[in-house]
């Protein structure tokens, strides 16, 4: 049996056109997803949805820009608030073909899916040791940030990390060429 996991990082109503903050290319990846969910479905033991579900009634720890224009590096507008349309699963079919979900960002800033919880309590590297995974396939939205946090902390966790570039999608081409330069010099593979 496999001993890889897909990790499908914040694939979101808000992170794809339309919404708060969306990045250009997102509606095209999250469906792109599904596909390849569909096809290579037998290759992954598991396949975990990470989402941003940020509280509604805080800054969620300052992550949200309540005094003055976001930054977009600490502060953002809100987005993925819990409950609200912008936090669904921006492809419904999505949801469907997940094992596991995670929520993270309840209340503070988190941007890798190893910072969430799993719908039962768990800690994301608490399911994969569980499960016996040593090998991840990561990808989702933002290429640049969520994605490139959970495959540094997935290579940190000593687990054979594979970005699938075509299976993500970036907030901009320099912090994209950025963020996987770092990812390589880490171990991380980039597969193009």
């Amino acid at each position: 049996m496999s001993s890889t996991a897909l990790l499908v990082v914040d694939v979101q109503n808000d992170f794809v056109e339309g919404g708060s903050l969306a990045v250009t290319g997102g509606r095209a990846v999250a469906a792109a997803i599904v596909d390849h969910i569909d096809r290579y479905a037998g290759h992954y033991r598991l396949i975990v949805g990470s989402r941003d579900w940020h509280s509604p009634e805080t800054d969620n720890g300052g992550h949200f820009a309540t005094a003055g224009d976001p930054d977009f590096a600490a502060t953002w507008p809100a987005h993925c608030v819990a409950g609200t349309p912008g936090a669904d699963y921006a492809e419904p079919r999505l949801a469907e073909r997940l094992t596991h979900h995670v929520r993270k960002g309840m209340g503070a800033p988190a941007y890798s899916m190893f910072e969430g919880i799993t719908d039962d309590h768990r800690t994301l590297a608490d399911l994969l040791a569980a499960e016996g995974m040593d090998e991840v396939d990561v990808v989702g939205i933002a290429t640049d940030h969520c994605v490139r946090a959970t495959a540094l902390d997935a290579a940190r966790a000593g687990l054979r990390t594979t970005v699938l570039l075509p299976l993500t999608a970036g907030v901009a081409p320099e912090s994209t060429e950025a963020a996987l330069t770092e990812l390589v010099a880490t171990g991380v593979e980039v597969a193009r």
